[in-house]
């Protein structure tokens, strides 16, 4: 019988943790949880900058989740921003940026499985290109309210799925109502991607790939499934497509 996938977790950073005020890592429970519940052992990496490291970790696991966290650098995407729009991004982390933008690359040279999470999803886009919105009430006034932190395990509004789309066949949706917790968002996409899902005021919910023979599985979400999985059975086929691509790859490797 095969092993259980091992499944890589990029996790937050804290400048002063729990353990005498140190630097540290940080992850929700949810999003392990939700990997385990899925068939999948999840394992998280360290806030490292060793490329050599990282490509080892990346090497001995068999799918890559990228969680949400603080707003990425915009600096990575757009050098100069006014004055009034810089005053809009909240807590940055500039470790993690690194570590997370060397696991894309990683993952794509290793051709291993994606799962993208909110700030994964826009550094996902970043990475291969692409630039974020910096404040969607800022830049769009008239978008709906994509922060709502009071309801982070509620459905707050619909994301229209393209048909053909992963998302849409692992979900057996067209609509999908889900929880919004963020401030930033993709702006211009990345080359390799395409979107799968919008909100009504065009917001970017959900990319996967143009070209689906570049990874054994890729989905890239803004919102949280795995804050909403344990209510809503809609979000657990997302975690269990992707367990199972990861699967895939160890039988590839025997």
């Amino acid at each position: 019988m095969n092993r259980a996938p091992l499944i890589l977790i990029s996790p937050s950073t804290q400048r002063r943790g729990a353990e005498f005020s140190d630097n540290s890592i940080s992850l929700s429970n949810r999003y392990t949880d939700a990997v385990i519940q899925a068939g999948g052992i999840p394992v998280i990496i360290p806030c490292t900058a060793s490329k050599k490291l990282i490509a080892e970790y990346i090497r001995r696991t068999d799918g890559v989740l990228l969680t949400g966290g603080d707003d990425v650098q915009p600096k990575l995407y757009s050098p100069r921003i006014s004055e009034a729009l810089a005053k809009t991004v909240g807590a940055i982390e500039p470790e993690r940026d690194v570590l997370e933008l060397q696991m894309i690359d990683e993952i794509f040279r290793q051709h291993k499985p994606l799962l993208a999470i909110c700030r994964g999803h826009q550094i996902l886009n970043v990475a291969l290109g692409g630039t974020l919105i910096v404040d969607i009430p800022a830049q769009l006034p008239k978008s709906i309210n994509h922060r709502q932190m009071n309801r982070k395990c509620d459905k707050v509004h619909e994301v229209i799925l393209t048909p053909d789309s992963l998302l849409a066949k692992v979900t057996g949706r067209q609509m999908l109502g889900v929880n919004s917790t963020h401030h930033q968002s993709v702006d211009r996409l990345a080359k390799p991607l395409r979107i799968t899902g919008k909100s009504s005021d065009g917001i970017v919910e959900a990319m996967e790939l143009r070209n689906d023979g570049l990874l054994p599985y890729l989905l890239s979400v803004q919102f949280h499934p795995e804050r909403l999985v344990d209510r809503y059975r809609e979000f657990q086929p997302i975690f269990r497509s992707f367990v199972c691509s990861c699967a895939s790859v160890i039988t590839k490797k025997i």
